[in-house]
Parts: C-alpha cells; sequence; structure tokens
C-alpha cells in the first residue's frame, strides 16, 4: 500500500481520516491497552459515511429520526470515540479521549451505550451488532409504516469485522435480513484478513461476498481507502430498497504502521519509535491528542450539519394531529398506556372467579390477547415454536415484505439472532418485543440475554416448557440449570408464574420495564389456579408473598415457583392434616423480593419454621432463601433436581424425581 499516493490523491479526505488514527494510537498508547488497527484501517469509510451520508446531530444524539450508527467489531472502540470527539459531541471530550479504558471514563475498552447517548449499543462480543443491527432496521420498517416517512426516514449503518462474521449468530443475522428486505441496512464489512491468531486462512476459507449475495444481501466490493469508491458504494446502497447491503471494503489493519497487515496490528501498538514513524508516514505532525484547528472544525462542522434536518423533522411531527404526536412521543419513550393496569385487572378478576386450569404458557397467549391491543407497540415472535410457545394473538398480523405494520416476526430456528434482533428493536426506540423459544434454549439466546441486561434493554423472553414438566422430549430439552442462569444474571427479572393470574401480574410488570428485561419461565403442563380469591394489587410486584397461611402454629414454610406451587399446598394440606401448621409462600420473582424492605420480607420469611424450597430444577441459588434471611441449615431442605432429566411423561418424571406432595411432606416431617 503506497501512502503517499492514498495522500497526494486526497489530501484533504487524507488528513481528516488521520485524525481518527492518530487519536487512536495516541489514546492506545496512553492506555497501555487496546485495539489499534481496525480504526486505523476503517478511518477512510467512518470518513466518508459521516461526512456525506450519516443523518446525525452531534448535539442532539437522541433525536428520533437519526441514523443508526452500530460498531459491531467493538474492540475498535477508539474509532467511534474519535468520531463523536472530532464532531463535537458533548460527552465524549478530549478529557474523555485522554482517559481511554481508564476508571469513571465514558471511553470504555468496548463501547457501551449507558455511559454516551451516541453509542447505539453495547458491542465487543463479536457479531451482536450484526445480530442487533437487524433489530435495529425492522423497527424503523415497522415506525415508518405506522407512523409515516415524515417522521421515520433512517437508515442503520454496521461497521463489521472478519471476526463477526465468523461468529455463529452473524449468520442468523443475515439470513433474517434477506428474507425480510431490510433495504435500510447498510453493513461495511472491514475485509482486512486478520485476526488475532493470523491470517484469517488460518482458520477459515468462506467465501463471504458469495455467502451475503446467498443470504439475500445486495453486495458490492471497493477499496476501502479509496473515498470516491467509498462514497459511490454507499449512494448505490442508499438506492437498494428491497435488500440488506453488504460493502466489502477491503482495507490494510494498521495502515501505514510497522503492524500493518500482521496479527500484532490487531492490538494495541504502543511502541514510541513506531509510533511516530506512522505518523510521518501519514504525514501527521502534531503533538499526542493535538488536532490541527483547521480539522478540528471541518469535523465539528460534520457534527452541525444534521441540525436542520433535525429541525425540519420537528416541524413535521408538529404538524402531526396531536393525537398523533402524542402517541408517538409515547412510544418512543417507553411510557405503557394507563388502561395496561385495567386490562391486567379486569383479566385477573374473571379467572380468579373462572378458576381455570391452564398451563401457563397458555395463559400468557391469554394475557397478550387483552394486552397487544392495549399496548400496540408490542412485536411477538417465536424461533419456529409459535404454536408451542404461544406468542401469537390474533391482531397482530404477520411482519414481511409486503406488510411492515405486521407485528409478529417468524424468527425461524434462530434463538440466537432472535434475541438480540429483539434488543435491537428495543434500543431503536418506538417497540416492546417480546420472542419466545423452549426454556432449554436459553442457552442459544444466551449472550444476547446478557447483553440486555448489561445495556439495560427491556427485552422479554418467553421461555415455555420450563422444567421436567414438558415430558416426553427428554433431558435434551428439559432445563435443569436455566433458572439459576439467568437469576445469577445481574439487572435481569426472572418470573415463574404459579397459574394464569400471576402470570397476568408478570406481564404489566415486564412490560412497564424501561431498563430491565425479563424472562417469563412457563409451563408446558396444565396448572389449577392457586389464586381464586381477587385482589386488584399486583402481588407478583412483591416479588413472593404468602399465598396460604399456617392453621394453627406455624411450623413449616414452603417456598416454591411456578408448577411446583400446586404441590407445595397439597403438602401443605398432607402436614395440616397432621397437626403441623404451614404456610406456603409463592415467589414468582426472586429478584423483586430481594428489593423489597426488610420489614415485608421478615414478615413473608420470619425466623423459627423448617423451611423447605420445591422447584423441578437445580438448588443452585435457593440457599439465599433457605439459610439466608434468618433460616438455618439445620432446619431448611430443597425438594427439586440433581441431576439432568429424562424421558417420560410429566407424571411419572415427578413421581420417579420425588418432586411430589408426599415428597415434599416427608422432607419437612424430617427437619422438625
Amino acid at each position: 500500500m503506497d501512502i503517499n499516493a492514498l495522500r497526494e490523491a486526497h489530501p484533504d479526505h487524507w488528513q481528516r481520516s488521520t485524525a481518527i488514527r492518530a487519536l487512536t494510537l495516541d489514546a492506545v498508547a496512553a492506555a497501555n491497552s487496546g485495539h489499534s488497527g481496525m480504526p486505523i484501517g476503517m478511518a477512510d469509510v467512518a470518513t466518508v459515511l459521516w461526512s456525506k451520508h450519516l443523518k446525525f446531530d452531534a448535539k442532539n444524539p437522541n433525536w428520533h429520526d437519526r441514523d443508526r450508527f452500530i460498531l459491531s467489531a467493538g474492540h475498535g472502540s477508539m474509532l467511534i470515540y474519535s468520531l463523536l470527539y472530532l464532531t463535537g459531541d458533548a460527552q465524549i471530550t478530549l478529557d474523555e479521549v485522554k482517559n481511554f479504558r481508564q476508571w469513571g471514563s465514558r471511553t470504555a475498552g468496548h463501547p457501551e451505550n449507558t455511559h454516551a447517548d451516541a453509542i447505539e449499543m453495547t458491542t465487543g462480543p463479536l457479531g451482536q451488532g450484526i445480530a442487533h443491527s437487524v433489530g435495529f432496521a425492522m423497527a424503523e420498517e415497522i415506525l415508518r409504516a405506522r407512523h409515516g416517512k415524515q417522521v421515520v426516514d433512517h437508515h442503520t449503518y454496521v461497521i463489521a469485522g472478519d471476526g463477526c462474521l465468523m461468529e455463529g449468530v452473524s449468520q442468523e443475522a443475515l439470513g433474517i435480513a434477506g428474507r425480510y428486505g431490510l433495504g435500510r441496512l447498510i453493513l461495511f464489512w472491514d475485509n482486512n484478513d486478520i485476526t488475532i491468531d493470523g491470517k484469517v486462512s488460518l482458520s477459515d476459507r468462506t467465501d463471504q461476498v458469495a455467502r451475503f449475495k446467498a443470504s439475500g444481501w445486495h453486495v458490492q466490493e471497493i477499496d476501502g481507502h479509496d473515498p470516491e469508491a467509498i462514497d459511490a458504494a454507499i449512494v448505490a446502497a442508499k438506492k437498494v430498497t428491497d435488500q440488506p447491503s453488504m460493502i466489502a471494503c477491503k482495507t490494510h489493519i494498521a495502515l501505514g504502521h510497522a503492524a500493518q497487515d500482521t496479527s500484532k496490528g490487531h492490538g494495541a501498538l504502543t511502541n514510541a519509535d513506531q509510533n511516530a514513524d506512522a505518523k510521518a508516514a501519514w504525514g501527521w505532525t502534531t503533538g499526542p491528542f493535538e488536532i490541527p484547528a483547521e480539522i478540528k472544525s471541518w469535523w465539528e462542522e460534520v457534527g452541525s450539519r444534521g441540525a436542520a434536518e433535525r429541525e425540519a423533522w420537528e416541524s413535521r411531527l408538529a404538524a402531526l394531529s396531536d393525537r398523533k404526536q402524542a402517541e408517538f412521543n409515547r412510544v418512543m419513550s417507553g411510557e405503557v398506556p394507563k388502561k395496561l393496569s385495567s386490562v391486567i385487572r379486569a383479566l385477573k378478576k374473571q379467572n380468579s372467579e373462572a378458576a381455570p386450569k391452564v398451563a401457563t404458557r397458555k395463559a400468557s397467549e391469554m394475557v397478550l390477547e387483552v394486552v397487544n391491543p392495549v399496548l400496540t407497540e408490542t412485536v411477538g415472535g417465536s424461533a419456529d415454536l409459535t404454536g408451542s410457545n404461544n406468542t401469537k394473538t390474533g391482531d397482530l398480523g404477520v411482519f414481511d415484505v409486503d406488510n411492515r405494520k405486521g407485528r409478529y416476526v417468524y424468527w425461524g430456528i434462530r434463538e440466537h439472532g432472535m434475541a438480540s434482533a429483539m434488543n435491537g428493536m428495543s434500543l431503536h426506540g418506538g417497540i416492546r418485543p417480546y420472542g419466545g423459544t423452549f426454556m432449554a434454549f436459553t442457552d442459544y439466546a444466551r449472550p444476547a440475554m446478557r447483553l440486555a441486561a448489561l445495556q439495560k434493554t427491556p427485552t422479554v423472553f418467553v421461555m415455555t416448557h420450563d422444567s421436567i414438566g414438558l415430558g416426553e422430549d427428554g433431558p435434551t430439552h428439559q432445563p435443569i440449570e436455566h433458572l439459576a442462569i439467568s437469576r445469577a444474571t445481574p439487572n435481569t427479572l426472572v418470573f415463574r408464574p404459579a397459574d394464569l393470574i400471576e402470570t397476568a401480574e408478570a406481564w404489566e410488570i415486564a412490560f412497564s420495564q424501561t431498563e430491565t428485561p425479563s424472562v417469563l419461565s412457563l409451563t408446558r403442563q396444565n396448572l389449577p389456579t392457586v389464586r381464586t380469591q381477587h385482589k386488584n394489587n399486583n402481588l407478583t410486584a412483591q416479588g413472593a408473598y404468602v399465598l396460604a397461611e399456617a392453621e394453627g402454629k406455624r411450623q413449616a414454610i414452603l417456598l416454591a415457583t411456578g408448577s411446583e406451587v400446586e404441590i407445595a399446598l397439597a403438602a401443605r394440606d398432607l402436614l395440616q392434616a397432621e397437626g403441623i401448621g404451614t404456610r406456603v409462600v409463592s415467589m414468582p420473582c426472586w429478584e423483586i423480593f430481594e428489593a423489597q424492605d426488610e420489614a415485608y420480607r421478615k414478615r413473608v420469611l420470619p425466623a423459627g419454621p423448617v423451611r423447605v424450597a420445591v422447584e423441578a430444577a437445580a438448588r443452585f441459588g435457593w440457599d439465599k432463601w433457605l439459610l439466608g434471611e434468618r433460616g438455618r441449615e439445620a432446619k431448611a431442605g430443597f425438594v427439586g433436581m440433581e441431576g439432568f432429566g429424562a424421558s417420560a411423561p410429566a407424571e411419572t418424571l415427578y413421581e420417579k424425581f420425588g418432586i411430589t406432595a408426599e415428597g415434599v411432606a416427608a422432607k419437612v416431617k424430617s427437619l422438625l
């Protein structure tokens, strides 16, 4: 690569893009940590995109109709930090750049959406940016169809590297985007042929161009250092409205540095002499973190250019009727309509009286049937298990190339891609996504579920067939450890409702969240209604509560969730018949119960009585309630699973594994 030729062909562009390169070298060197090569190699693409195409206003980074820019290759975080500083973002100052990767800085090692408004999502786990971007693009399509092009009309741009494309989730994302013809999605592939271990050819021979084409994408191949070619490719991609676009940018990692085109160029370039030589080759003469005034001014003008577009958009929004404005602003803010609580209360009252015996997956469908018409921003879906997850209601319609107003997505067998795309929808704003699979396949969705928690994304994960109760499909499909995995994740609400009433309450809470994802653990097998006395209050909002009080002296407390609440109540009957006063506590959401004040938790779980927990899952995590919260090891027991399940009818499995009323009663008596 002839650096001089590049400099001479486009001198102004070269200097402006080199500002990104220089800031990257300086920040990584100061931190003695980071990834220099990718920002250096993709500086040309980023400069053209941001200066000529990206619709944004640096002073108003949350403007609803901005283009979304996603750095899927999140290790190259100095690319976005440089761009934000150069364009005048108030949160990413020069001091923040200088404090790259340091305690308390906004410029974390990988971009975090909670650190700065202009960072659309948290990236770093490779492939997630691609997969999330599909959700961003779907949200744009749905909202444009619903609210009109005059207020929703933007693109989603993604920069991804070789590593992103190797991750399996990338193929799930490509398949979804191609199937649904997401023409507002444009991906730049940083084709530098380098991974941490060496050349891509060490581990891969995929023809990425052919792969994208096979998945239904429009594809172009360009020199990623030629600004004219980059510009022309973006112009062409924006004209393609019925396919997502991939622009394969042939680049040189760590361009102009001694580590160029090597695996060393991927990581931290901290050698002072080599960095000085690189800057000399680039024609960069200022000191560390110094940007020539004329270059900084040019970039700041780029950052302010979108203000006029934003103001025009605000005028178009203001021209809508008061009703349309209010609805648009409501959904974009994440505020739920007041009617949500009233329809939940009405459903609870009706079914407390009717007391149906239904699986909580069916109960969930019954809730969604009354909620979806009220909460019109919901978008449901399933990973090829619609009839099993019960996530589709009659009013939704199906999202497709010819129905952008549809609110149900057939995701296909793509749990990871579904979960990631749902996060993207939520992050975009204006959409409340939920999607289902079997709970055992939490394993496949898990990376995106973790990111939902980390990014404060209120995605709802509907996990049905949540125990050995699914029966004959056997241990591969029977979740044992999955409740514990989700409960161990910070900033996550895990609901395991016992009946239709608790299911309705769980949905109300989940849909009211603004910064916390929810996991709904739902049964395949039918369960009786255990809440037969109507309460207007949402008891699940307390996390745990006394469902049945002891008669006579309280000697035992049974703690249970979901399908095992029924078993706990039956065990109570057995114990009470023997004069053993027994309280039953339903614990639909541990996380909410833990957040209650000490006085309430003490009322629910007082010291003294024997405590036995019953749940058709691993014990892991239960000791907090059995041994903590005034409990004692000598007076505590657990009835549940110690190993994996087996293939047999559900009733047989519960009996064989000892998760029965008789087993619970025996456990209590052994501890008295």
